[in-house]
């Protein structure tokens, strides 16, 4: 076989899907592809071809890749094919033994990373086409061995020896060897590793203690230990392991190294692959990430849901449910437009458009609309979606909408970076300002007003309702200040003047902190706030009387870290409300409870308790 002749690679699995992304992620090498979608077609193939690499999944029916692998293995015209598992599945690390029992050379997780699969289909496509051109050139120094002398006999040996080597660095990815003789204490590097860590392959000199300077200091005790090890006669080790380069950049590599023993002599030699795995590590670290960043946002959602029902109110169980549902499909479609982008936002007129069209019962010129376009944060997308869907839902329940004359104008405009919104109705029956405020126009103003800096106006006219609606399009709103509603307080000892404990509610979004005011209140606690900006609550914290404190930790991307500090200076106990698992709370406050959202009111209630409860036995044994 020459240097470019092609190899056969088979691609076993059961799924059609699958073997094509393979065969457009190995096209590139230029090899034979063949594929197979069971063992039985993949026994069949290695009958019919001589197949240099075998890519088989795991998971088949009727004859599974350990199977397979086992049955291949048993003929000995296929006991040095390589073959690399793929699996979807997590393997423990006696699936890992068993595979490599039964032959395999590899494991590839799923997702696959291209490159990763490509990089090591060709190097064991490349050891295939070397080793068959060393097998034919091994016959051929074997000829010439008994023709020549001993002086030739001695340059073969050390051809051999090289040979040895090459092959070990190719099995291993050809990414970098090494090599370590007891006698001289010497390390060989190639140029690979060279290139691993940064360093002139003609003017680096490798030595111990260089080496060590170039690995973190705690995995430098475990690759020590390791060599201690094979020196003594261990088995051959594989470990992941971080270096720092020469330009100061921290990489993940992952080693293998074997220890062979001079029977004459007793010398050992130590050779080894290191493989960079740094890309690898940072998909891994980004893929963690996103899993953290989506079970935040997930409770942060269940969080909005439980404010939505707790904060429903209805005289019957049917209303109930219609208003519990309207509002969630709302939020629904609000979270549909944003993650179509990601979450960086939304276009306003398209957020109304979804909105509205529901309620226009077919004839869209029911409700007229009329504004330019602007693409709003992700915040005051969702914000202003409940609002239309209040507003919607109110007038056709008992406004314009409630009756087939009906008509709703909806106009926009952009004054100064603050969004102006005009809601007009008239055609329908009569209204007048409610004795009371209800769910919907409690949402509206605690939205606008409190999460969103804004301002809201009703106006009952007899002829229908118009609702004026001011809302701030800059990142955040400046100069906004807590008035004082009482003395500053030097150091805050005891109860509020309140009969009542006062809890303080700092949290971003409004419908959960009323749901977590509401439940507050029926507990008998005085609430303070709720405040949705940070620099809201450290201004209120000097001026309002707190006993204790709830603090979301990511105030739309602020951490409430700062105000936490000094409740901790002032001797104010807190919690923390969290989407994120309780481990990214930063260490200095390991020690303080965090409550995973949605929060459960008896969990609350139950902390709450627990405090006062301690804090009245100490008031009474300072008494005493």
């Amino acid at each position: 076989m020459g240097p470019t002749d092609k190899v056969n690679i088979l691609l076993v699995d059961d799924q059609p899907g699958k073997l094509l992304s393979y065969e457009a992620i190995l096209g590139p090498l230029g090899e034979n592809l063949l594929t197979a979608r069971s063992g039985r077609e993949a026994l069949q193939c290695l009958l019919r071809s001589e197949i240099a690499v075998i890519l088989v999944d795991v998971c088949m029916p009727e004859l599974d890749g350990f199977e397979l692998a086992a049955m291949i293995r048993e003929h000995p015209r296929y006991q040095k094919i390589a073959m690399i598992f793929i699996s979807a599945i997590h393997l423990s690390d006696l699936d890992r033994l068993r595979g490599y029992e039964m032959g395999a050379v590899d494991y590839v997780p799923v997702p696959v990373v291209p490159e990763v699969l490509r990089a090591k289909v060709k190097i064991f496509a490349e050891l295939y086409r070397k080793t068959r051109q060393l097998e034919h050139l091994n016959s051929e120094l074997e000829r010439r061995v008994q023709e020549r002398t001993a002086e030739l006999e001695a340059s073969t040996a050390q051809l051999m020896e090289s040979e040895r080597r090459r092959s070990l660095a190719l099995a291993a990815a050809q990414m970098g060897s090494w090599q370590w003789d007891s006698v001289s204490g010497a390390y060989h590097w190639d140029a690979g590793l060279c290139r691993i860590f940064g360093v002139d392959p003609e003017t680096f000199t490798p030595t111990s203690a260089n080496i060590r300077a170039m690995i973190v200091p705690d995995d430098w005790l475990k690759l020590d230990a390791i060599m201690s090890d094979l020196q003594n006669g261990g088995e051959a080790h594989h470990i992941e392991f971080r270096i720092r380069t020469a330009t100061g950049a921290t990489r993940w590599c992952i080693g293998s190294a074997a220890a062979t023993r001079n029977a004459a002599t007793g010398a050992v030699q130590i050779s080894g692959v290191i493989i960079d795995i740094s890309e690898r590590k940072a998909a891994e670290e980004r893929q963690e990430l996103l899993a953290r960043e989506v079970d935040h946002r997930a409770k942060n959602t269940l969080a909005l849901v439980q404010a939505l029902v707790r904060l429903t109110r209805a005289t019957t169980m049917k209303e109930f449910v219609s208003a519990v549902e309207g509002r969630i499909q709302s939020l629904s479609r609000v979270h549909s437009i944003l993650s179509q982008s990601r979450w960086e936002g939304a276009s306003l007129s398209g957020l109304i458009h979804e909105e509205l069209d529901p309620f226009t019962q077919g004839n869209p010129s029911r409700i007229g609309m009329d504004g330019p376009d602007i693409f709003l944060k992700a915040g005051t997308a969702q914000t202003l979606a409940l609002v239309l869907h209040e507003l919607a839902t109110n007038t056709a329940k008992y406004g314009a909408l409630s009756t087939p004359e009906g008509h709703v104008q909806l106009d926009w405009r952009i004054d100064d970076r603050v969004l102006r919104m005009e809601w007009r109705e008239r055609g329908g029956p009569p209204v007048s300002e409610p004795k009371r405020r209800g769910f919907g126009s409690a949402a509206i103003v605690a939205g606008v007003k409190q999460q969103q800096g804004g301002n809201v106006v009703f106006d009952w006219q007899r002829e229908g309702l118009r609702c004026s609606l001011e809302v701030p399009l800059q990142d955040a709103v400046a100069g906004r200040s807590v008035k004082s509603l009482g003395r500053k307080r030097d150091v805050p000892s005891g109860r509020a003047a309140s009969s009542k404990p006062s809890i303080m509610i700092v949290e971003d979004e409004m419908l959960v902190a009323l749901s977590l005011q509401e439940s507050l209140t029926s507990l008998g606690y005085r609430t303070v706030g709720p405040y949705v900006r940070l620099g809201e609550a450290l201004a209120a914290v000097d001026v309002q009387p707190v006993d204790f404190a709830v603090l979301d930790v990511n105030l739309a991307g602020e951490l409430v870290y700062q105000l936490a500090d000094v409740l901790k200076r002032k001797n104010i106990p807190f919690v923390f409300t969290t989407g994120y698992e309780s481990i990214m709370i930063e260490p200095r406050f390991r020690g303080h409870p965090v409550l995973q959202k949605p929060v459960v009111k008896v969990v609350l209630e139950n902390v709450l308790a627990e405090h006062f409860r301690r804090a009245d036995a100490v008031s009474a044994s300072v008494a005493n």
